[in-house]
Formats: structure tokens, sequence, C-alpha cells
């Protein structure tokens, strides 16, 4: 995260030689992506390039200018060319006679549309006007943390003058719209020697004639800012230090005892996940002696609030004397407290049009000598909110330092995060996905079975912590899952679940990268043969520590955590056929998967009351993706059956009544079957995937 004390230089990354051969459109293309690939200069998912292209009227072939503008949504980082809105500029302007002002300017986005250049799909944003009229054929809109610092100061006027000497102009406070489009044309009309303009509160517009001189402008002028915050920020920072942070294992201890907790409280309507964050730039803030009265002023810039509601809350929590117990106690008084603060905003600004009250609980929570916490309804969103935040405290540590940081007034605060626009927007939104904000635990996660669960689990919407005792095995399924939903929600563990205390570890990785566990699906496993009279102690006992034991510590500290975050909970084990059906020459695996069943029936009966289910998936040669399979249990199998080792598959096929082969994509539906809402009310059953084995009936 980009932060306002003095560091590295930021320098222009543009090259030439790939500059010389791009189009105007991908000249632009090429300048966001320099930008948005370094958050100094902006933000995730923040700020909006533009440019002014001649381009051929697909209608008569003559010249036309377009705008070419990010669209609504998306990130500068990795935008594509399709990521952006293209609009007639005539007819951007025709739209002047049309304003009927500040009081109908939303209407003015309805109109946009009809704006559109060759059919183009993409939406455009409410930040179009503050791009096209603007008297510059190339236009940045960023939210650096060292100029919106000056942006926020008390005289922030007085400081951009200083700071910028004149090359940059000011306009105050104004929720972003067609009206700041009008004013933004205005000043830079009016005064054509400006580089760029500040606006109060909330992040700087720079232009230029060409592509380049407009991205190496931008950089000059956050670069200028940071400069000078470098040498003129008063120390020490935030009123100096009150705690002494934790050590790093401690902050990490107790987020980890806090985060199901407080996960489970702000989860009733919908389920959260969370994210941790003690960097330095946090540890200084939640350490300060400034950080109440700052935390309660808010934030400054929109894009910051929208994701963090206007305040955090902050913790009662002392290092110096660090009670856990009574912190996790004083999390009911908090939460409630906070809630009803919010609802009270939501009272004393609501117009008659609102949206009804959104969710009332807390977004961001602040541990003074732990760090900070953010939960929100998805990994990525959670990370990004508490991201936002650092910017926040960036933000704070600038202006606090310089002059009286001033955040947005309550008023204009709820005016954006309840704006119509806004709403609309979040109505458009997909649906979320059936295991949307779902954490589950998958063992034995390497193997084909374990890597078709967790696909399955990913695409629905889950977080999948996946552990493995194969270390490199585990790498190869990481690679190959993060194809599949990205890298915020999936988390991968070494370990071995026979070692109590290496369970411990991955429940408390769980815990600390997302927040806990919902779903458990227990699917490490071995498999031998050997005659009775042949089946040493070591085979018997390995059986037991990974098929009963392994499970049993499993299941024993999830179960653990659901009950500590009253949500309720689902376990899935993945046993076998061979627990319902005895085979001759696998004694010591036939009694470790009956005891599989017989142990989630016994958690099924005390899960109950607690709102967590267990079931059992029942797989029958399941030889394809396998790991079990491509050694020594296949050659042992198909010696049993006195066929070919190649022959396996087919062996089995045919022998199941249906005569088809069972794949680990079968398995994976079966999981999430009855993980998923949709087996809401089954517990303590069985469910074969087997192609059919009359042997293995339940009934």
């Amino acid at each position: 995260m980009s932060d306002t004390r003095q560091k590295e230089a930021i320098k222009s990354r543009w090259d030439q030689g790939v500059a010389a051969g791009l189009s105007e459109p991908e000249l632009l293309l090429y300048r966001s992506n320099l930008l948005g690939s370094d958050l100094r200069i902006t933000n995730f998912g923040g700020g909006n390039t533009s440019a002014k292209v001649m381009m051929a009227d697909p209608l008569g072939g003559e010249p036309v200018e377009v705008l070419w503008v990010k669209g609504s949504g998306g990130d500068l980082g990795s935008i594509a060319l399709d990521g952006f809105s293209t609009l007639y500029m005539d007819k951007l302007h025709a739209l002047k006679r049309l304003y009927r002002g500040l009081a109908h300017e939303d209407e003015m986005v309805g109109y946009l549309p009809h704006c559109t250049f060759n059919l183009n799909a993409r939406a455009a944003s409410i930040d179009t006007p503050l791009h096209a009229y603007i008297a510059h054929r190339h236009v940045d809109h960023m939210h650096p943390d060292s100029v919106i610092a000056i942006a926020a100061c008390q005289n922030s006027r007085a400081l951009t003058q200083q700071v910028f000497e004149g090359q940059l102009g000011w306009l105050p406070w104004q929720r972003p719209g067609y009206d700041l489009g009008l004013k933004l044309e205005a000043l830079s009309r009016a005064e054509p020697q400006l580089k760029g303009i500040i606006l109060e509160g909330h992040g700087l517009f720079t232009w230029g004639d060409t592509a380049q001189s407009c991205y190496e402008t931008t950089l000059a002028m956050i670069q200028r800012a940071e400069d000078w915050l470098a040498t003129s920020i008063r120390k020490p920072v935030f009123g100096g230090q009150k705690h002494q942070p934790l050590p790093a294992d401690q902050r990490r201890a107790l987020a980890t005892k806090l985060m199901p907790l407080l996960r489970g409280k702000v989860s009733r309507d919908e389920y959260k996940l969370g994210h941790f964050d003690d960097g330095a730039e946090v540890l200084e803030f939640v350490c300060s002696a400034d950080l109440a009265p700052l935390a309660a002023l808010g934030t400054s810039c929109p894009d910051h609030f929208l994701r963090t509601k206007i305040r955090p809350l902050v913790l009662d929590f002392d290092p110096a004397a660090p009670d856990v117990d009574r912190l996790a106690e004083g999390l009911d008084r908090a939460l409630e407290a906070y809630r009803a603060d919010y609802a009270a905003y939501y009272q004393r600004c609501k117009r008659d049009n609102s949206p009804p009250m959104r969710d009332p609980n807390p977004v961001i929570y602040l541990i003074p000598g732990v760090g900070m916490l953010s939960f929100a309804k998805d990994k990525a969103t959670a990370r990004i909110a508490g991201e936002f935040y650092v910017n926040a405290i960036n933000v704070m540590r600038g202006a606090h330092g310089v002059d009286r940081y001033v955040g947005l007034p309550e008023q204009e605060a709820f005016d954006i995060e309840y704006w119509l626009l806004e709403e609309a927007k979040l109505q458009r939104m997909p649906k979320p996905k059936s295991l949307a904000g779902r954490i589950a635990l998958v063992t034995g996660g390497a193997g084909g079975i374990g890597q078709a669960v967790a696909r399955q689990l990913l695409r629905e919407g889950a977080c999948v912590m996946l552990t493995d005792i194969d270390s490199t095995a585990l790498d190869e399924a990481r690679q190959n899952l993060i194809k599949v939903a990205g890298k915020d929600s999936l988390g991968t563990v070494q370990a071995d679940i026979t070692q109590e205390g290496q369970v411990a570890a991955v429940l408390d990785a769980a815990a600390l990268r997302f927040g806990g566990v919902d779903l458990l699906v227990s699917n490490a496993g071995i498999a031998s043969a050997a005659p009775l009279d042949e089946t040493t102690l070591d085979i018997w006992q390995r059986n037991q520590d990974i098929l009963v034991t392994g499970y049993f510590l499993v299941s024993r500290g999830a179960f653990q955590m659901m009950k500590r975050q009253q949500l309720g909970g689902s376990m899935v084990f993945v046993a076998s056929k061979n627990g319902l059906v005895a085979s001759a020459g696998a004694s010591a695996y036939c009694t470790a998967k009956a005891a599989e069943i017989h142990l989630a029936r016994c958690i099924a009966l005390e899960g109950a009351e607690h709102g967590i289910r267990v079931n059992v998936v029942n797989p029958d040669a399941v030889i394809r993706g396998s790991r079990i399979w491509d050694g020594k249990w296949k050659e042992e199998r198909a010696a049993s059956n006195k066929i070919d080792a190649d022959d396996v598959e087919e062996f089995y096929r045919k022998r199941s009544l249906l005569k088809r082969s069972v794949l680990p994509e079968d398995i994976a539906e079966a999981v999430y079957f009855l993980v998923s809402d949709k087996a809401g009310k089954s517990t303590g059953n069985v469910l074969n995937v087997d192609a059919g084995n009359a042997a293995a009936f339940t009934r």
C-alpha cells in the first residue's frame, strides 16, 4: 500500500518502443494499465482515465470526436479495451441543453446511453461528464494518498497553492456528477495554464495533449505531493505512540481467536469473510494517541468510505494488559453500540426517497497494539476494504501532520452511500452463488477427489483452505485451483492430520485467513491390502491413525470452531464402499472406513443442537486422478481380483450395476449437495456414489 512517508520516487515506466506502434485507444489502455499497476497512484478499482479520439463514424464514415473513458466498474491495472465506454463528444455537449440544474443532475446519467458510439455495450460511469467537459484531450483522475492528504486538510485550498505553486487548480467538495463536470470545464477553460485540479477531500485530475504527457504530469504531481509531505509532516505523527504493539506471534494468535467469534456475530443475516492486517502503517495508527478521535472523524474520499463505511469500530483493548477474554466478552456491547450509532446516522440523514438501511455492522475493526480486521461479503472485498482503510490512514497521517484533517461531512457521506445511482448499481449485481461467504476446509486436498471437491466448492462461491501431507502435490493443486477462483479464495497448509498440533495449525490458518470454518470435507486417505495373517501392526495402526484418528482430530477442531461461530455448519466424510461391505484381504482399511462412518453418525447426534450437519459420501473405485490408485493399492487390488493392473478400471466398471466408471467429479457433486443448503434437512446420512453395488445398499 502507498504511504505518505518518503520512499523511492515514482518513476515513469513509459516505454516509447512499446508506445510507438499503438493507436490512440491502445495508448489510453497502455497509460491506464501503467497507472493502475502502482497503488501509490490509485487504489484498486479507483480512478478513471480518458482520451478524446478522432474516429470514423460507422454510419457515414466522416471523422467524429469520440470520448474513450473507463466504463462503470473495473480496475485500471487490469482493464482491457472492452472496459472503456465510447461516446460521441458532440452528443455529450448537446446534453448541456437538457440540464435542469443541480437538483436534477442524476437524470443526466439516463441520457448517457443515447451518446454511445458504435453500439458499445460497456456502460458509461457517472464520472463520464468529469472527463468529457475538461478542455484537454487526455485526462487522468487518480486517488493518490499523498494528494488526498492535502485535499483533506482544513486549509486545503491554501495548501494546494503553496505546494503546487499554481500548477493545480482547486475546487470545493462536491459529489461527483454532471454539475461537477461543468465546474471542471469552467476552471480548465478559465485557467488554461493549469496542469490539473485538486478536488477537496476527493482526489486529483490531471491532463495533457498526449497520452505520455498526461501520464507523466500525473506522476509529477503525485511525486511533488509526496516530497512536500515527507519534509513537512510534524513528528510524532498521530499525536505520538500510546501503546507498544504486541509481538507478531501474539498479534496473530489474538486475531486467530477473535475472528471466528466476530464473524459469527456479524454474519447473522449474510455470511461474511474476514481479513487481518498488521502492517507497519496499521500498527502506527492503532498504537497512536489520536486513534480514537481520528477514527471517529471518518474517511474523506468517497472511494474509501464506500468500501469501509464512514468510520471504523475501535475495540476496547489494552495491549499492555492483554485480556483476550475480556475483549471477546465486550464484542456484543461494542457491536450493539456501533449498530445503534449507524441507525441513528441513517435516521438523521435519510431523504424521502432513500433506500432502506443496509447492514449496520462495521466493516473495519481497529485493535490497539494488534492491527485491523475487515469483514465483507467475500474475501476479496474484505481484503480490499482493508487496503482502502490503509489509504485512509495514510491520508490522515499526512493531513493531521501538516494541518487539521477533515472528514467528509456526514450528510454528504450519506448522500453518496445511499445515492440512488449507487443503489441501482447494487441491484444490478449478480445474485450471490450458493456457497458465497462460506469457508470450507478440505483435507487430502492434493489428490484427485480433494481437488475436484475444492474446484466444485470454489465455483459455487466458497473460500477453500486446502491441506495435504504432500507439500509438492499441494503446491501443484494450488496452481491448478487458483485458475478457478483466484488467489483470494484459496489457502493451502501442508499438514499431517494425525498430529494434533498440526491439525490445530490448519484450523488456525483458516481462521486467520478467512475468519473461521463452515464446511469440513474430510477426505485424507490411504489404502492398503493384505491377508489378515500378513497384516502387520504398522499397517493396522497406519490405517487407524489416518482414517480414524485423523478424521477425529480434524472434525473435533472444526466442531469447536463452528460452535464458537454459532452459525451452524456442515461436515462430509469421504469414506468408502468398504465401510459398509467387508472385503477379503483389506481388514485394516475396511475397519477404519467403518469407524469413519460411525464417527460421522456420532458427531451428527451432538451437532444437531448447534445446527451442525454431518453426512458421509461413500465412493467406490474412483481410479482416474486418484493418487491412491497410482501406487501399490492398484497392484494389490489387481492381484486380489486376478487381473492385470491396467484392467482395474474396466473391471470395476463392469462390476457395478450401472456399468459406469466413477470419477472424482462425481464425488465432488455429492459432497457439494450435502454441504449446501440443498441438503439442509439431512444429517447422519450415507450417500453411495459407486455406480451401484447391491451389497453396499444402506437399507
